[in-house]
Parts: C-alpha cells; sequence; structure tokens
C-alpha cells in the first residue's frame, strides 16, 4: 500500500517515465520523417535513454528518499528531450526548409542533454546513500550544479537567439553550420566558458570516490570499483562524443563510444545486483522488462507505419496516428504479461511468493479443520518468507 508520502514520489516518478516512454515512438516517428538515423546516432540515443530511464524509474519508486534514481530518470528525461529537438531540427531545417511551427523552440532543447550529463555526475558524487557527509563536498556539488545550469541555459539562450534567415542550414545531427555572431556568439562563449568547470567537478567526484575506495573494505569496496570503473568510461565517453559529433565522417566512432554514457547507470545497477545496495531483484525485473516492452511497442509502432505506407494507401500523418494508438493499446496488457514472464526467471522470490500465497488461498476455501489451517498456514509463511522460527496462536471463545 502505499502512503500519503509515497504517493506523490510514485506520481512524479510515473510522470518522468511516461515521458520517457513517449519519447521513444516520437524519436522513431520523427526519425522516419527525416530519412536520417544520424541524429539519434543510429538508434544509440534511443538505447541511452531505455537504460538510464528504466534503472532511474525502479529506484525512484523504490527508494523515493534516496535522490539518485531522480537524477538518473530526470537525466534520461533530457536525454529524450534532446533526441527529440535534434530530429524536429534535421526534419525542419533540412527537410522543409525552415517552414515548421517551433523550430526555434527545436534548437533551443538541443543543449539540454548537457544538463542531464551533469545529473549523472551528480549521481556519483551522491553515490550509494545519496548524501554527502562533508561540508566541502557539499559545497563542490553546489558550485558543479550551477555551472551546469548556467551552461544549458546560456547555450540554449544562443541556441534561440540564432538568426534565422532564408540561407540557415543544419547538418545532419542537428548543429548550426553557419557562423555565430553578436548576441548569439556572446552568450554561447560565455556558457562555454564553465566546462572546464564542469569537466573537473566531474573527474573529482569519480577521484573522490576513489579516495574512499582506498580505504573501504568488503562490500562497500566493490561497489566503488564499479562505480568508478562507470564514472570513468562515461567521462571519456562525453570527451570523444564533444569532439567527434562536429563531423559526419567520425560517426560510427560517435555511436560506439556514446553507448558509454550509460557506464554510470549500468554501474550503478551491477553494485546493486552484487551487493544488494538497493532492492535489486525487484530493480533488476523491471528494468528488464521495460526494457523488453519499449523494444516490443517500437517493433510495433515501426511496422504499422511501413504496413500502412509502403503497403496500404494512406499518409505518413495517418500512419504515425495509427501506430501510437496502436501502442498506447496494448501497452498495459503486454507490460503486465511480460512483466510476469520476467518474475519467473529473474525475480523467483517475488514470483515464488505470490504462487504459494495464491496456493495457499486455494487449499484454504475446502478446509475446516483448525490444525489443518494452522499447519498449511505456517507452511505458507516459511515458504515465502523463510523466517527463523514460526508460531501461530489461536485465541480460544470462552463459553458464556
Amino acid at each position: 500500500m502505499i502512503t500519503g508520502s509515497r504517493l506523490p514520489a510514485a506520481a512524479a516518478a510515473r510522470a518522468l517515465g511516461g515521458f520517457v516512454l513517449l519519447a521513444v515512438p516520437a524519436v522513431v516517428a520523427l526519425t522516419l520523417l527525416a530519412h536520417d538515423l544520424r541524429a539519434s546516432f543510429d538508434g544509440v540515443l534511443l538505447f541511452v535513454i531505455v537504460v538510464v530511464g528504466s534503472v532511474g524509474y525502479v529506484v525512484a519508486r523504490r527508494q523515493p528518499a534516496n535522490p539518485i534514481g531522480w537524477l538518473l530518470l530526470t537525466a534520461s528525461t533530457l536525454f529524450a528531450l534532446y533526441t527529440v529537438g535534434v530530429l524536429y531540427t534535421v526534419l525542419d531545417y533540412q527537410r522543409r526548409g525552415g517552414r515548421l511551427p517551433l523550430g526555434r523552440l527545436a534548437l533551443a532543447v538541443e543543449p539540454s542533454w548537457s544538463f542531464g550529463v551533469v545529473l549523472l555526475g551528480l549521481a556519483v558524487a551522491l553515490f550509494p546513500n545519496g548524501t554527502i557527509d562533508s561540508r566541502r563536498w557539499r559545497v563542490a556539488a553546489v558550485v558543479y550544479v550551477a555551472a551546469g545550469v548556467w551552461f544549458t541555459a546560456l547555450w540554449s539562450l544562443s541556441q534561440a537567439a540564432l538568426h534565422i534567415g532564408r540561407n540557415f542550414e543544419v547538418d545532419g545531427v542537428g548543429n548550426y553550420l553557419g557562423t555565430e555572431r553578436g548576441f548569439s556568439s556572446t552568450i554561447a562563449g560565455a556558457g562555454w566558458a564553465a566546462t572546464p568547470l564542469i569537466v573537473v567537478l566531474f573527474a573529482a567526484f569519480v577521484v573522490r570516490q576513489w579516495a574512499v575506495w582506498r580505504h573501504a573494505a568488503g562490500e562497500r569496496r566493490e561497489q566503488l570499483t564499479w562505480l568508478m570503473c562507470g564514472g570513468a568510461v562515461s567521462i571519456l565517453s562525453i570527451v570523444v562524443i564533444v569532439n567527434t559529433n562536429v563531423s559526419s565522417h567520425w560517426r560510427i566512432v560517435t555511436d560506439i563510444v556514446g553507448l558509454g554514457l550509460t557506464a554510470i547507470p549500468l554501474a550503478i545497477g551491477i553494485g546493486i545486483l552484487k551487493y544488494r545496495l538497493y532492492d535489486i531483484d525487484r530493480l533488476i525485473s523491471r528494468t528488464l522488462s521495460y526494457a523488453i516492452v519499449t523494444g516490443l511497442l517500437v517493433a510495433l509502432f515501426v511496422g504499422i507505419v511501413v504496413l500502412a505506407t509502403d503497403v496500404l494507401p494512406f499518409s505518413s500523418p495517418v500512419a504515425v496516428a495509427a501506430s501510437t494508438l496502436a501502442a498506447a493499446a496494448v501497452f498495459n496488457p503486454l507490460r503486465v504479461r511480460v512483466q510476469r514472464l520476467v518474475d519467473r526467471r529473474f525475480n523467483r522470490a517475488r514470483y515464488d511468493a505470490e504462487a504459494t500465497a495464491a496456493a495457499f488461498g486455494i487449499r484454504l476455501r475446502d478446509a475446516v479443520d483448525p490444525d489443518t489451517i494452522r499447519a498449511e498456514l505456517l507452511g505458507a509463511v516459511t515458504r515465502s518468507f523463510q523466517p527463523t522460527h514460526t508460531s501461530v496462536w489461536l485465541a480460544t471463545r470462552r463459553a458464556p
């Protein structure tokens, strides 16, 4: 049962998770309309969005007081917003000559990915319990977030302030091909000036965890080992992507390196899986089930669009609308069925407990002997919870 204090958290997690889920078919539809996979890094961004969002959603639902889950879920939301913005920008300024509405807004939301990366760094700083004990490191975390906000906000403002004329062009990944001048150039320079501070503090958080790792032992040491490896891979990926995303010649390199953005959430997940930092059985089963459901929905969406446009005489907007309605209609039944299958395989404790309780309820319908009922109850409790000791006390009614 969800208490009053957990209800807003659950609603917020569903809202953010729902946005990420809706972004997946939107990305697929915009990719089909733009006829170019480069803007979504050949599907790599969808993989990043699903992995980060799935881990963040489950942790936020199960541990609402720990900010790590919310950071991952928000980062996934920002990555999804960036992907939609880039694809819309390519569709508008490469395919439609800048005639689509909200083109400038799409340009302005492109830098949202940068703050998503900032949140991943903050998750590293807060690992594993969501707090920072040292006052100096808390100040560093505040400065880090402020620098991230500064960079993202000014970069977004510079994009929105670009002079959009008849010759405005973007490349295959949504980057403006012209030369920024005037106000836009000044604002962009002021924003990018914060990037060294962001990179240094991100790396410092990893180094701090390394210092803690040196003096840690047992379970905590192993947790931090995974986290440091994930942080190092993600930092390297960010640096490479920033330098290779400006040219299509580095397309394959950018795609492969982009997978490294999932290293931090995956490192957190591995730490949870091996050392039970959180409720890992439920986390892994939920992550896997939502990844499977997302893949099936994407396949259904693309299949209907291709069938309607290439085989049947329907226009693209009609096909996209029909695919969206079909995906929405089958989502919940598909999720329930996939979750049951995944729980049978990867979350045996929960599945066995539910099966035991259901079987006990069936046997209880035909039982009339108190001793039999007591024995069945003790057996069901023992199989479900495996306690060290169980006993049943039955109150006897005194005769009047």
